[in-house]
């Protein structure tokens, strides 16, 4: 009777030992994938400023390709992110 009290206390200790170690890989997941959100927002946000820019200026094709260049590096932000999710997430 001893013997698995002391195994149900060490499983116990063992299992809430594990537990914060998985909702800490899950936060840090959480914020990679939000600062993924924030940075990819702000490269597309800087694409179409630099594009209404080139508009301003008259040259409209300058302008979409500067929008297109925007959206190109939010993607790749947003790619840079899952994969920082994802190995949060695996740590």
């Amino acid at each position: 009777m001893r013997m698995l009290v002391v195994v149900a206390v060490a499983l116990s200790f063992a299992f809430t030992g594990f537990f914060p170690l998985a909702m800490a890989g899950e936060t840090k997941a959480k914020g990679e994938e939000m600062k993924g959100e924030v940075k990819s927002d702000a490269e597309r946000a800087k694409g179409e400023a630099k594009g209404l820019k080139e508009d301003i200026k008259g040259n409209e094709m300058k302008g979409d390709v500067e929008r297109a260049k925007g959206k190109a590096k939010a993607k790749g932000q947003k790619a840079k992110a899952k994969a920082k999710e994802d190995k949060a997430r695996t740590q």
